[in-house]
């Protein structure tokens, strides 16, 4: 008997979620095949898909999914409503699946996770795995191993994070933004990997311990419901006086974003550049500002280094 292939876009949740969807077709025995990192070729042809005003990462993902539909049984997409009781996330995450559903004539599998209609994560990759007619028992192992690898993997790249604050006395920047923004090859790449060879500590705001985002977020915005964007929030204060500066990366249009980053700017008093990447940014241009920011941020450590001598 052949085994099931899963198809898996690399892009959106995939850089927050990668590791449990992994391990959890792994453990049922599946093969998984993943997209390839995003390119050019990728983005035009997901752009036939959306409309002109979706954001960037919404045709980035349809060129994903494009690309694996001749390649697997089954595509994995998702529909996510609300995570915590209160809150919601972006309006795509919710219409996701049908519109992959209605765009392509391909099996796709998803699952539901809605809080406010007791649809939790665990419940609804059981109903998935049961889908995919493997027996709930060995369903349920799978998605509680995988969500334990999941955890496991978050700490270790969250304490690998922690070390660099008192590692080195190099310049430190904290990236915000969403997972799917900060580590796409088209959109955060080419931002990270000009810092870093700059010999800047790089942080990341999606390796942030989330039990203190109430807390934390409240200190910007005592009533955003966005979860994802509160996690964002709650991270900036977390690492906002460990770090030299902050790069604010987002893309275009994203309406939960265009609200939060107003309150980010107005609020934080750290060094801090919003980068807006659309799908006709100039590398150039996008580096000629990481130039400047780097250097404000030098002679201010500069500065302040002095002052204590």
């Amino acid at each position: 008997m052949n085994k099931i292939t899963i198809g898996i876009p690399k892009a959106l949740l995939y850089y927050k979620y990668k590791d449990l969807w992994v391990k959890f077709f792994e453990n049922l025995g599946c093969e998984i095949i993943i997209s390839p990192n995003t390119n050019r070729e990728i983005l035009e042809e997901g752009k036939k898909y959306v409309l002109d005003e979706a954001c960037l990462p919404m045709k980035i993902y349809m060129g994903h999914v494009q690309y694996l539909l001749d390649k697997c049984d089954y595509v994995l997409t998702f529909r996510i409503a609300c995570l915590k009781r209160g809150e919601k996330v972006c309006t795509n995450f919710m219409a996701l699946y049908d519109l992959c559903r209605n765009t392509f004539e391909k099996r796709f599998l998803h699952y539901n996770i809605d809080i406010t209609k007791r649809e939790t994560e665990e419940f609804s990759f059981i109903t998935m795995g049961l889908e995919l007619g493997f027996p709930w028992r060995k369903i349920r192992k799978a998605y509680r191993d995988a969500k334990a690898y999941e955890t496991l993997m978050k700490e270790r790249r969250y304490s690998k994070q922690k070390n660099i604050l008192g590692s080195s006395k190099k310049l430190k920047i904290l990236l915000a933004g969403h997972p799917y923004n900060l580590y796409d090859n088209l959109i955060g790449k080419e931002i990270s990997r000009y810092l870093e060879e700059q010999g800047i500590d790089l942080l990341y705001s999606d390796l942030y311990d989330t039990k203190y985002v109430e807390i934390d977020s409240k200190k910007i915005s005592p009533k955003n419901y966005f979860t994802y964007n509160k996690e964002i929030m709650g991270s900036i204060v977390s690492y906002q006086e460990d770090v030299d500066g902050i790069i604010l990366l987002t893309t275009f249009p994203c309406g939960p974003d265009s609200l939060c980053n107003e309150m980010i700017v107005r609020t934080v008093q750290k060094p801090l550049i919003t980068l807006l990447i659309d799908e006709l940014n100039s590398d150039a241009g996008l580096i000629t500002r990481l130039e400047s920011f780097v250097d404000i941020l030098n002679e201010r450590k500069n500065l302040h280094e002095e002052r204590n001598h």
